[in-house]
Order: structure tokens, then sequence, then C-alpha cells
């Protein structure tokens, strides 16, 4: 059998999101103005199909496809640099923007791009057999990350992944392990930022850098190691 899935994604106009997708180093294959806007972008195996709508909203947009590849970090490490070399730094906020890399709670390495038009690709490497998502763990700051990283970078609600980060850096009693420690700041730091407060941003990013931890512990958070050294600040 020969059939392929091809996503036809809308947008305001063609030639913003034509050139963010070259910046992620695919090609033009396909551009037409009339009868009605129309184009096709490919990069390897993935194909995106795109029409123009005069009065579409992309902030509104909840337009979304998967892409699935062997090599997601290869994926996101060459996105990130494109969009670096053409913007100037590498977006996190707003449209277009580019999410952190990070293994899911349902088997799933991935990270979300966004382009101009308000689309999102979830872009992602199976890392296991069951695609369920997991339960939440039962210890209050493992329960609070697994929370926070669904709201922050599934379901893009950085406001509620905030308050579920300030519920458990507050402690209340309890204190986290160190690496639990670092990985909440880090996400803290990471969600100010997508919120626009740089300042508090900063602030959570240099406790998280400050905090000494033992060779197995940063192992244990290399993502978050990897997403503080992306960040500015």
């Amino acid at each position: 059998m020969g059939e392929k899935t091809i996503p036809v994604l809308p947008c305001q106009t063609l030639l913003p999101v034509l050139d963010f997708y070259v910046a992620l180093g695919f090609e033009v294959t396909f551009q037409q103005r009339s009868p009605h806007p129309y184009a096709v972008v490919e990069r390897g195996g993935i194909q995106l199909h795109f029409f123009g709508m005069k009065h579409y909203e992309p902030a509104s947009s909840y337009s979304t496809c998967v892409v699935r590849t062997d090599d997601v970090d290869r994926l996101h490490a060459e996105f990130r640099s494109g969009l670096k070399a053409v913007y100037g730094r590498v977006p996190s906020r707003g449209l277009p923007r580019i999410g952190a890399l990070r293994d899911t709670s349902h088997g799933v390495r991935q990270f979300l791009v966004t382009d101009p038009g308000g689309n999102c690709l979830r872009v992602g490497q199976p890392i296991g057999q069951d695609l369920h998502h997991r339960a939440a763990p039962k210890d209050p700051f493992g329960k609070a990350l697994h929370h926070a990283a669904l709201l922050a970078d599934s379901k893009e609600d950085p406001e509620g992944a905030a308050r579920v980060l300030d519920r458990a850096l507050r402690g209340e009693g309890k204190t986290p392990s160190p690496a639990q420690l670092f990985r909440l700041l880090v996400l803290r730091g990471d969600v100010a930022l997508r919120l626009g407060d740089d300042s508090a941003a900063a602030a959570f990013l240099a406790q998280a850098a400050a905090l000494d931890l033992t060779p197995g512990e940063r192992e244990a958070v290399r993502d978050d190691l990897g997403r503080l050294e992306e960040m500015p600040g």
C-alpha cells in the first residue's frame, strides 16, 4: 500500500511562514498566488502544505500535526541553529517559537515548534512501546514537575505551570532533592521567560545554576542542564 498523509495547514499570509520553514532547513517546492494562495515545503521525509486565509488569526490557531523522527535530538539542534542564524535569536515565546526538548510522560521524546501562522508541529521520537500517559509520581515534587511540564510543553499554558511550580517551590514543610529542585527552578525560569518576566526568569535560572550537583544528579537532569544552557540570562 502506498498511502501517505500530508497535513494542509492554514496561515494568514504565506511569505513569513515559508521564510520560517526555510530557516528550519526546508525547501519551498511549490507556490502559487491564484486562484488561491498555496505552497508546499519539504525537508527529508517531512512535507507540509499551506493555504492562505485573509481573515485567519494565527494567535487563535489550534492547527497542529505530529512529525515522527528517529533522531529528534539532531532535528531540535538543527532547527534551533537555523532559527538563530536567520532571526538572530532562538524564539521561545510568541509567534514563531520553538520549545524545549524533553522526554514526555507518554513515551515520546519531543519538542514543539510553532510557525508564524500559529501551526504547531509536535516533533517526536518514540522511546517506549506504550503511548498512554503515565500516572503522576506519588511524591509532591515529582508530581508537580509532571503536571507543570504537561501544562507548559503540551498544553502551552505557562500561567498554569507557574502556579504549580510556585506551590512546589514554597515547599510547605517538605524539601525536594537537589535534582528535583534543579528541575523545578529551570522549568520555572523557562515559564517566566514565556510569560515575559525576564527578571524573574534570571533569578530562577541563577538559583539553578548555583546548585552543586553530583555527577549522578547531573546525569539525571541532563535535559534540564541543556535547557538551562539554551536559555538567556
